[in-house]
């Protein structure tokens, strides 16, 4: 729409926004109307949009205009994929075939820490990876217990590190750098040469991103506009 791609996953899904706003069509208020209108028709509970930078100052004018707010600001991160650090002893890292259940569970339980109101969607997105022919989940055991999940997927040479989450009880004890360690490993037996992964600007994550040699592309925006509750 407008050369924006417009995703509607549910009235409520964190993925249910636009990306590329601006970027391969200049935006107007008449184009972004008619997004509008689309979440709109569809019972969306809000508008949103993730916004890169290169689309330029005009298109945050314009949202600020209609009443939008910044809510997240996150950095899109990079580097060339290649083998990468050593897995310590006590943390084994597999590639989860068919545990569907605990893969979900173990994901959904870590986010569910911050963000309580995700863990339905995360359980719920685990079955969707489960069916998705271009997308590998890994679980990272500590002392044989299931600690941590990290997704990659791959698209043309990329692999899209995602699903980064760690049961609290072990955090800091190396199980995102063991699923990071095998997921570049994978991507590169697959012959991808570049990775990318996505962190909230300024976080740990993206901070030990950089340790590990990933470089910032661009931080983005995601701005929102809250649609009144119909009922």
């Amino acid at each position: 729409m407008n050369g924006t791609f417009t995703v509607f996953d549910g009235p409520r899904s964190p993925i249910t926004q636009t990306f590329g706003l601006g970027i391969f069509e200049e935006l107007t208020a008449e184009a972004l109307g008619r997004i509008e209108q689309f979440f709109i028709a569809n019972g969306a509970a809000a508008v949103a949009h993730e916004v890169c930078p290169l689309s330029g100052v005009d298109v945050a004018r314009l949202l600020c205009s209609r009443g939008y707010l910044p809510v997240e600001i996150s950095s899109v991160l990079f580097r060339p994929v290649t083998t990468d650090g050593v897995v310590p002893s006590n943390i084994r890292v597999r590639m989860v075939e068919d545990e569907h259940d605990l893969w979900a569970r173990v994901s959904a339980d870590a986010w569910a820490e911050e963000h309580p109101e995700l863990r339905d969607f995360i359980l719920e997105l685990g079955t969707i990876f489960a069916h998705r022919p271009d997308l590998r989940r890994f679980l990272a055991e500590v002392d044989g217990e299931p600690a941590a999940t990290g997704v990659v997927s791959l698209h043309e040479g990329v692999a899209l590190l995602s699903g980064a989450a760690t049961l609290p009880k072990f955090r800091r004890r190396g199980a995102q750098a063991a699923l990071l360690s095998a997921r570049l490993d994978y991507a590169e037996a697959q012959g991808c040469d570049l990775a990318m992964m996505v962190a909230e600007a300024g976080s740990g994550s993206q901070r030990n991103a950089e340790r590990r040699g990933f470089r910032v592309a661009y931080t983005r925006t995601k701005w929102q506009f809250d649609l009144p509750n119909p009922e």
